[in-house]
């Protein structure tokens, strides 16, 4: 699935809820469902910068897509980690740069977030991105 076509089954999934706070409690169990990230990626090293909870993003290439692994210590949070894994994961490189990932407002999550969780959702863009641009760049 293209990251389009994965976003808009978020959107509709979403889209199923009329109040907040059942978008949040489907979030925490989106949230249950992240795969486990190996230990190894649970350090200084691919710790999110700008979240209040701790975030780790890993990532490795196979067959010319970007392969993403997280986890958080905060279940909202995770919930979070898992929309963007979900729809990010498995996707070639420039593709990744090039999503504005604007199912993220459609769904209204930027405008339900604290000040904090958003720069926190700010962060992990930016640092997955920044991991597709440098296996971008490894493969160039």
């Amino acid at each position: 699935m293209t990251i389009q076509e994965k976003e808009q089954d978020i959107i509709e999934e979403f889209s199923v809820f009329e109040d907040w706070m059942d978008k949040y409690n489907y979030l925490i169990e989106l949230g249950q469902s992240l795969p486990l990230i190996d230990n190894k990626y649970r350090n200084d090293s691919y710790l999110i910068q700008g979240c209040q909870s701790r975030v780790w993003i890993s990532a490795e290439m196979e067959d010319g897509k970007l392969i993403l692994k997280a986890d958080s210590d905060a279940v909202i949070t995770k919930g979070i980690v898992y929309l963007l894994i979900h729809v990010l994961s498995g996707q070639k490189p420039e593709d990744i740069l090039n999503a504005d990932l604007d199912f993220l407002s459609k769904i209204g999550m930027q405008e339900h977030l604290s000040p904090t969780r958003a720069n926190g959702l700010t962060s992990m863009i930016k640092q997955i991105k920044l991991y597709a641009l440098a296996f971008q760049t490894k493969g160039n």
